[in-house]
């Protein structure tokens, strides 16, 4: 069993700071990519930024030069610090990790934390 634990979310004003965490737990052998999505209310989910396990990293054209997705490997962590802050990003975040298990290859998702960006 997998689990994604996704922390930091909350109501911040426009031009405001958040960071976002989720840690992996679990029968993990290998994460390969972790990844930030979001879905807002009445739209799709999007993906926002991913990281590889290299170090590689991806963003939306939305994000960029205000998000940095960032991963600690030796705690199966990923973080989205999120700076200048619109509300336009206000969403629910969800975690993904695309890992390795004795079963096989798989994809987790977390269970989603609200972003509220709000005067």
């Amino acid at each position: 069993q997998v689990q994604l634990v996704e922390s930091g979310g909350g109501l911040v004003q426009p031009g405001g700071s958040l960071r976002l965490s989720c840690a992996a737990s679990g029968s993990i052998f290998s994460i390969n990519a972790m990844g930030w999505y979001r879905q807002a209310p009445g739209k799709e989910r999007e993906l926002v930024a991913v990281i590889t396990s290299d170090g590689s990293t991806n963003y939306a054209d939305s994000v960029k030069g205000r998000f940095t997705i960032s991963r600690d490997n030796a705690k199966n962590t990923v973080y989205l610090q999120m700076n200048s802050l619109k509300p336009e990003d206000t969403a629910v975040y969800y975690c993904n990790a695309d890992l390795w298990r004795r079963a096989g290859r798989d994809q987790y998702w977390g269970q989603g934390t609200q972003v509220t960006v709000s005067s």
